[in-house]
């Protein structure tokens, strides 16, 4: 039988992905208490967009937020290709997330009716 070598398994390195999160209600959450649910805008660190949302998720409802919807932004590079103005404490944080393979979340927007 031959010996056969398996592949070497190239390592994907790490990017941040800028998130936008939806967030409804649950008891504990912290949000204001006329609030309907909040928007919130996260910096994930991942080697894919859909690992840095699952690990967000994952994180977010460890904090007893309940995740609804995550609309991805994409990546410092991307969105600055896209035209988006990026400022130096949005690039502070993303640049925290990257080091420490985190989820930070920058900004909450709180709903309410």
């Amino acid at each position: 039988m031959e010996d056969v070598e398996k592949p070497v398994k190239e390592k994907r390195p790490q990017q941040v992905y800028s998130l936008v999160v939806e967030v409804g209600r649950k008891a504990g959450d912290g949000l204001p208490e006329k609030a309907t649910g909040a928007a919130l805008l996260c910096y994930a660190s991942g080697v894919d967009e859909a690992e840095a949302v699952r690990e967000t998720v994952a994180i977010l409802k460890e904090a007893d937020l309940s995740p609804l919807e995550v609309q991805g932004l994409g990546t410092l590079e991307e969105r600055r290709a896209a035209g988006d103005e990026i400022g130096e404490d949005e690039v502070v944080l993303m640049e925290r997330a990257l080091a420490e393979n985190s989820v930070i979340v920058a900004q909450m927007t709180p709903f309410f009716d």
